[in-house]
């Protein structure tokens, strides 16, 4: 080693601690920020009652009425404990049943599969009041397996399942039992759900490739499935469910350590040992409490001690549900902790999920993501969509389609469970399926806006589709990417731990533990005692259940301006924001620990950043661009009608629901009474999207080259019209536009007010679009100089001549158009290609297809 190496590596080792040290600091300084906004906010609720003069001194009476509503309160209060407690038994001596709502039969048990599994396909039932119609694509939803009950899509009314019955599709549900198959391994799984969708679309031959939802661990099982099956899946909607487990911002997902601070992955095979190789789904839901403390110690119970009689019945419905945890084997869970988790290998298909890479999905992807979703934030959810397709050329080169959607607060089960979620975001996904497999390829966001309630009282809403950028998915990562070197090192650490795990220790636990001592420790676990302490199994309870339904006949609740009621709700709130101090502190420690052990051992072990791979990204992007250069002048009036309509879109950005799918209908009409072929228009279509996203001023200014003849632009501009007759009157950026191409094309603008042709509309006979359209008839020869470009030298006619020119016309003859014609492109061929079949081309002299 040289001596300017040696001093240059060690300069590097110290600015390398340096960096540590800052890093260290500002996150301190972070978490401080974080900690003393929330001190404040905490602390101006808690003084507004008190400003507000809504804390007065009770009167006798008020303290006598209260002290009985709250005596009767905490009576119902236990009763509803010991209710939830016998649910949870009841359930598990009938074999822990799906919870549905819905009336359902099993079309497929999987224990009857050549690979057994606990998955099950079944048919939702339609009902009288919702008929399911045969002609509109089938819905399947997959149940999650995270740890908690199954059931979790249908177990109420307003719930995916409800809202796909409601919109008249046929509904399907993949459902999973509490213990798996032995030897049950997620290849096996995946296999059994590609089994499943391929019964659901041989019922529905007619009605196209069913729409799949995953929620949480189901959603990123399917986008493993629908890489691996492409040709699966019609649309995947994936809700709340993590593909880039390592991302996340600072100070707001602390989740994302636990793995690191643990050693790794040896304690899921501690588990699963102590289970006899079955992990306890108990340890997930136990996790996921434990992020929300003041949730799951005091707000879930206070909530339904201040509202007993009302909030009794749907507290019971979400605890049998949720206090049912299921097994998974040791195969499965080890899987999942080792190659996902902690390895981050979903998106970049290495390790035991090897095979899969989500570039190979066909199908429309939609992501449901929340800001208040503290399992799975925007950016785990979303990140993959930059790691997969680094740019966003290679997003539209690839025809894929991404939409995304975010919601502004709501928790991560409140994505898949709340009722409100529901009936907004989720209804108006299902009605918008049609309108996202119309999107052409790129990144969306979906916006879902809030119209003025209907005379009965009904929100109504209004779905539209924004384009994005790869650039407004990283937006969301406010700290970059450089913490993934210390999740790396947490990957490497991790497979030593659980390597010597393997080694010393598991073989000696395989032997200590058999089935019934698995089950005892199972049952310990504090989440089960809690059940079982507070059960009529408990003969301290014996007169619980005799004195809650005297009370609820003898109930006398409290006046609602009864002000121990506010003193009560004062009282919470400091009992919340306690816990909520406590979690903020607990949080901030762990991450600081988490950087200065990793962050310190990957500067000592010489961590290298992440390798930005944007030269090579611009490298191939570029060479894309100038391939794509030379398509600039290939087709007819059917490329430029499609590239006319590419550039209107781009400079319009928003496109609502109701005018993509009414656009799609006349085109649809239009292609069916003209003749022409389908496939090739959805060809013409990525292909010239291309174009104009990647030359947009070469795409607009080579048209007059696609379009020779003054009859041809008016072939092309009239059909524009009827398609789109709101370009008559269109302004702004879209307006602008469409002056500018009747000005490119020197055609002049038609009357704003009294359209110089008549509409066509849905079911017009041919005739009458051949008629509007003044498509020839007759063949007629063409002369081949008419397809050659006019060379610079040769002589310029006047501007009547040029109007029936099969050439563009020169710049110097245009007196009205501010735009010149454009020059020849340096890599564009000197003669123009035949135009592809679809509108007929008049220098060609064929009818229309």
């Amino acid at each position: 080693m040289s001596q300017e190496s040696f001093f240059a590596k060690r300069e590097d080792s110290f600015s390398s601690f340096h960096n540590l040290f800052e890093h260290l600091s500002r996150l301190q300084q972070l978490h401080g920020k974080l900690m003393l906004d929330a001190f404040g906010q905490r602390h101006a609720a808690l003084l507004a009652p008190l400003n507000e003069g809504r804390l007065r001194a009770p009167s006798p009476g008020d303290c006598w009425e209260y002290l009985v509503d709250c005596g009767q309160r905490g009576l119902l209060f236990w009763d509803a404990l010991r209710q939830r407690g016998d649910n949870t038994l009841a359930h598990e001596r009938a074999g822990y049943p799906l919870l549905l709502k819905f009336p359902y039969e099993v079309l497929i048990d999987g224990h009857d599969l050549p690979h057994p599994v606990n998955y099950s396909l079944l048919r939702i039932l339609p009902t009288a009041d919702q008929p399911s119609d045969a002609t509109r694509q089938p819905v399947i939803v997959i149940d999650p397996r995270g740890g908690h009950g199954a059931g979790i899509g249908g177990f109420k009314q307003d719930s995916e399942i409800g809202e796909s019955l409601r919109a008249g599709h046929p509904t399907y549900f993949i459902a999973f039992s509490h213990a798996p198959a032995p030897g049950q391994t997620l290849l096996d799984i995946a296999e059994a759900e590609a089994r499943y969708i391929e019964t659901v679309s041989a019922r529905h031959p007619e009605a196209g490739k069913p729409v799949v939802i995953g929620n949480c661990q189901a959603g990123w099982a399917l986008m493993g499935l629908a890489a691996a099956r492409p040709e699966l899946p019609g649309l995947v909607i994936v809700n709340g469910a993590p593909l880039s487990y390592w991302a996340g911002v600072n100070g707001r997902n602390p989740m994302r350590y636990a793995g690191g601070l643990l050693g790794g992955a040896w304690m899921t095979r501690l588990g699963s040992d102590l289970g006899n190789g079955r992990f306890d789904g108990t340890w997930l839901v136990s996790n996921f409490e434990s992020l929300n403390p003041a949730n799951t110690y005091w707000s879930k119970y206070y909530n339904l001690f201040r509202d007993v009689d009302a909030e009794t019945p749907r507290f019971l419905d979400f605890e049998r549900w949720w206090g049912s945890p299921t097994l998974l084997n040791s195969e499965e869970i080890e899987v999942i902790v080792d190659d996902l988790f902690i390895g981050n290998r979903l998106a970049g298909g290495s390790g035991r999920t090897s095979g899969i890479d989500l570039k190979r999905i066909e199908a429309p992807v939609v992501v449901f993501c929340s800001y208040g979703d503290n399992i799975t934030p925007p950016q785990q959810a979303l990140n993959w969509i930059a790691d997969v397709y680094p740019s966003d050329l290679a997003l539209r080169s690839a025809g894929r389609t991404i939409v995304y959607l975010q919601h502004a607060s709501i928790g991560h089960l409140g994505i898949f469970v709340s009722g409100k979620v529901a009936r907004r975001e989720h209804r108006q996904l299902l009605g918008a399926i049609d309108a996202i497999a119309l999107l052409s390829p790129g990144l969306y966001e979906l916006m879902i806006d809030d119209l003025p309630a209907s005379p009965s009282g009904d929100q109504a809403y209004q779905v539209h589709f924004e384009s994005r950028r790869i650039a407004d998915i990283l937006a969301h990562d406010e700290d970059g990417r450089s913490d993934e070197r210390e999740f790396a090192l947490v990957d490497r650490v991790s497979g030593l731990n659980s390597t010597l795990y393997d080694w010393f220790v598991r073989p000696w636990m395989r032997r200590a533990i058999n089935e019934p001592l698995a089950e005892s420790l199972r049952k310990s676990h504090p989440f089960h005692q809690q059940q079982i302490v507070w059960s009529s199994l408990n003969p301290a309870l014996w007169w619980l259940a005799g004195s809650a339904a005297l009370t609820r006949t003898n109930r006398r609740p409290a006046s609602p301006n009864n002000p121990l009621l506010a003193w009560q709700e004062v009282f919470s709130s400091v009992i919340e924001a306690q816990l909520d101090g406590y979690r903020d502190i607990r949080d901030a420690s762990q991450e600081l620990l988490f950087h200065s052990f990793y962050g310190g051992l990957s500067t000592l072990t010489g961590g290298q950043a992440p390798r930005s791979q944007q030269s090579h990204i611009e490298q191939r992007d570029k060479a894309l661009i100038e391939h794509l250069h030379d398509s600039l002048l290939q087709g007819g009036e059917r490329e430029a009608l499609i590239r006319i309509f590419c550039l209107l879109a781009r400079a319009s950005g928003r496109f609502s629901k109701e005018r993509i799918e009414e656009l799609a209908q006349r085109a649809r009409t239009l292609s069916q009474q003209l003749g022409i072929d389908p496939l090739a228009v959805r060809d013409s279509v990525r292909l010239q999207d291309l174009l104009v996203f990647a030359h947009p001023e070469e795409s607009l200014n080579t048209l007059p080259l696609l379009l020779a003849k003054a009859s041809q632009r008016e072939v092309v501009l009239t059909a524009a019209t009827h398609l789109v007759p709101e370009l008559l009157y269109a302004e702004g950026a879209v307006g602008d536009l469409w002056r500018r191409l009747h000005d490119l094309l020197e055609h002049p603008l038609p009357d704003f007010a009294q359209p110089s042709v008549p509409l066509i509309t849905v079911g017009s006979p041919p005739e009458q679009i051949q008629a509007s359209l003044r498509l020839p008839e007759a063949d007629a020869p063409t002369s081949k100089a008419a397809t050659r470009p006019r060379k610079k030298n040769a002589a310029r006619p006047a501007k009547a001549q040029a109007q029936t020119d099969a050439s563009p016309p020169p710049a110097a003859t245009r007196s009205r158009s501010p735009v010149a014609a454009p020059e020849k492109p340096a890599r564009i061929k000197a003669t123009r290609s035949a135009p592809a079949p679809g509108l007929a081309s008049p220098d060609k002299g064929g009818n229309a297809e």
